[in-house]
């Protein structure tokens, strides 16, 4: 399953149905608690998509900090004179600049990992803090979600969509970022207010790099002619081998379940 509703009007229909192999690791549109009650399993292949998700957001990073899609379309245009880039175009550093990691799973440690070989400075907010030790182990400082909004130069979401993550970033919440901040979101569009965010971008107060939307494949249409964002249509995943590590997970799962036993990648 990949963007089809799964809950009890389909469930009705599928009295023998056994499993639902989520073909990502998102599982938001799978109503688990309807699934758990007719004893389906609900699977999914979370580990296969940690680096190429992790390698979209650092990608938007640099291409928001650095100004490269702007650069590219500058070119384009036949604005470009030579030598230098003119003083319009001069970004700002990623190397040495502070990186908020909201949510610290498998893609937010794997994009804390790139981060390291950049010098940046690490700030993380999970449900669950991390001990001691394994913060000195990954280089990360724990900042409570409003602080850590208020210190960073990048803030990057990586927390899965849930009732509690729903516009976890508000209004309120981007209000905090400081002004010229960058905000990138390879996760789900609902986790951010989406109206809030154009508000801050049409106004100019922030950045962002976005893979992501509330209403895929609608775009909000004030964004399309701003400097200050990049957009990029959920390519997160869109890498061939991606693709074929999420199918060998979704395969392993359902022999699983053909052999009675426990799938590797079980959600319920």
């Amino acid at each position: 399953m990949v963007s089809r509703p799964v809950g009890p009007p389909l469930l009705d229909l599928l009295p023998d149905l056994r499993v639902v192999a989520n073909y990502g690791a998102g599982y938001e549109l799978v109503d688990v608690e309807a699934c758990r009650a007719r004893g389906v399993v609900v699977t999914n292949t979370p580990g296969a998509v940690n680096a190429p998700t992790a390698d979209l957001a650092f990608a938007l990073m640099l291409a928001v900090r650095r100004r490269i899609a702007e650069g590219d379309r500058y070119v384009r245009a036949g604005r470009w004179g030579g030598g230098w880039a003119e003083e319009e175009l001069i970004g700002d550093d990623v190397s040495g600049a502070t990186l908020g990691i909201v949510g610290f799973g498998g893609i937010g440690q794997a994009v804390a990992r790139r981060a390291r070989a950049f010098g940046m400075r690490l700030l993380y907010w999970k449900r669950s803090r991390l001990s001691a030790g394994e913060e000195r182990e990954r280089g990360v400082a724990y900042r409570e979600l409003d602080d850590l909004l208020r210190e960073a130069d990048v803030v990057t979401l990586h927390v899965p969509h849930t009732h509690e993550t729903r516009a976890l970033i508000d209004r309120r919440r981007l209000a905090l970022m400081r002004e010229g901040a960058c905000l990138v979101n390879t996760a789900r569009g609902a986790i951010v207010d989406e109206d809030a965010l154009v508000d801050e971008l049409v106004a100019g107060r922030l950045r962002a790099g976005l893979d992501v939307f509330v209403h895929e494949p609608r775009v909000p249409e004030q964004l399309f002619d701003l400097p200050n964002v990049v957009l990029v249509p959920h390519l997160g995943t869109a890498l061939v081998s991606a693709r074929e590590a999420m199918t060998r997970v979704l395969v392993d799962n359902l022999l699983a379940v053909e052999r009675g036993e426990t799938p590797p990648n079980v959600v319920t």
